[in-house]
This record gives structure tokens, sequence and C-alpha cells, in this order.
């Protein structure tokens, strides 16, 4: 059951909006083999303004997602891609379809 989520918003630097598209967008592929994340999303807001969501069903999956290589590439390469920190918010799920 999905009870626990992370919300990333990350804004890309100027000329970099495809980069960090790209970049999102591929790492589903590192999503997939984490089997504590239930559901894994990227998301384009607007011509700036990216977004990652991801479902767990408890604390341990949300952390090994956090400690995870998704986490660890995007940290890497956020000075070269984004124009501030990347937002991350811990959340609880409270309804799901």
């Amino acid at each position: 059951m999905k009870k626990l989520g992370l919300l990333a918003t990350l804004k890309a630097k100027s000329g970099k909006e495809t980069e960090v598209e790209e970049f999102i967008k591929g790492a589903v592929e590192l999503a997939r083999k984490e089997d504590k994340t239930l559901t894994w999303y990227s998301f384009k807001i607007d011509n700036n303004t990216f977004g990652i969501f991801d479902t767990f069903e408890n604390e341990e999956g949300r952390a090994a997602h956090l400690n995870g290589d998704i986490a660890k590439a995007l940290m890497e390469n956020a000075e070269k891609l984004l124009s501030e920190d990347p937002k991350i918010q811990m959340i609880d799920i409270l309804s799901s379809k």
C-alpha cells in the first residue's frame, strides 16, 4: 500500500532545460531497479521547472530511495544543471487509486 511519498521540484539553469528533462526521463530505468519504490513519475511543470514524484510503503523504502542511485546522480549533477538546490518534500499519502 502506498503510504509515503517524495515530491522533488527541480529548476533548470537557463540553457540546461533539455538536459534536465532527459536526465529525469532516463532516471526511470534506475527507479525500476528499486524494489521498495512502488511508483515513480517524472514530469514537467513549465519550461524550466521539473519534478519527480514517487511512493513507498514504508519509511525504509523512502530512505533507501533517498540514498539510492537517482539521488546520488542528481546531486552530482545539480551544480551543473540546476539554478537552485532541489526542493525535496516528504509527504504522506492520504488516498490513491
